[in-house]
């Protein structure tokens, strides 16, 4: 009798064991996508100053897809990946080649080993840019704010323009290397640009957008120089599974390696235009 009542409980454990076992879901690593939308503000100089207010709304019109931008940032608790959706010229209906040339590429960064990989293409030619996060010391401020569903705290810094913005060009940056090299004795002033940060503490990531990172949680707001960046969507843990693959093709160059590279290109470009 003791068997059998024995036999039976030994048979009641291992059911209830292998149920448990079965009916137990994998636990699933955090992942989440924040949706963000950029709007710049253009600056028409002193070009602009001789145009009617006509004139500036449909140069404005023109300029769109350069100034309103949409963006994903996919992410984990160590890695991320951040890339522009495309979007089609408000005139033509095409896609703006051009901007591309001078536009942030398709990023992934990695905060735990301080990485950053980057693709970037120029007329053509597909670089890999292989570099570490750009060094952000923020201050970290009591003013906050709400943000949709989270509450926000602000940070600023300040940044060296030329690192932030390594992946464009311009003519006033070529201009004033040159006028550092003829003056070898000028103390090349550097250019800041002042940062200002909103970060949530309830997603306690180091992640942000573009080249912003390192805060006590994940960046939903940046305001830099003319463009602010806004978070306007966030889905955390969603159903599908969520990949995050760093680029691997391009050739292979350091930040400043690209930044020589697109510069002596558009000087070359300069020459033949002067030379015709």
């Amino acid at each position: 009798m003791k068997s059998k009542i024995l036999s039976i409980l030994v048979f009641v454990f291992v059911f209830l064991i292998s149920t448990s076992v079965k009916n137990k879901q994998p636990i699933q690593e955090f992942q989440a996508k924040a949706y963000y939308f950029s709007k710049s503000k253009m600056d028409l100089g002193k070009w602009g100053a001789r145009l009617s207010e006509a004139q500036k709304k449909e140069v404005e019109a023109r300029m769109k897809n350069r100034l309103e931008k949409s963006y994903v940032l996919s992410f984990n608790k160590e890695e991320s990946l951040f890339e522009e959706e495309d979007q089609l010229d408000a005139i033509s209906g095409a896609t703006d080649s051009w901007g591309k040339n001078f536009a942030p590429g398709r990023q992934y960064k990695n905060v735990k080993t301080n990485t950053q990989l980057q693709e970037q293409e120029f007329y053509g030619k597909k670089f890999l840019i292989n570099d570490t996060l750009q060094p952000i010391e923020w201050r970290l401020e009591s003013e906050t704010k709400q943000i949709g569903n989270y509450s926000c705290f602000k940070a600023t810094a300040s940044i060296p323009t030329n690192d932030l913005t390594w992946y464009s060009f311009s003519w006033d940056k070529l201009r004033n290397s040159n006028e550092s090299e003829l003056d070898s004795t000028q103390v090349k002033e550097i250019k800041m640009t002042v940062v200002e940060a909103w970060y949530t503490p309830q997603i306690p990531v180091r992640h942000g957008p573009l080249e912003y990172w390192g805060l006590p949680g994940l960046i939903l707001e940046v305001s830099a120089d003319n463009t602010t960046m806004l978070c306007s969507k966030l889905v955390l843990n969603p159903d599908e599974v969520i990949e995050i693959v760093a680029p691997t093709k391009g050739k292979e160059v350091s930040k400043k390696e690209y930044q020589v590279i697109i510069t002596e290109k558009m000087k070359e470009f300069r020459n033949n235009r002067m030379r015709r």
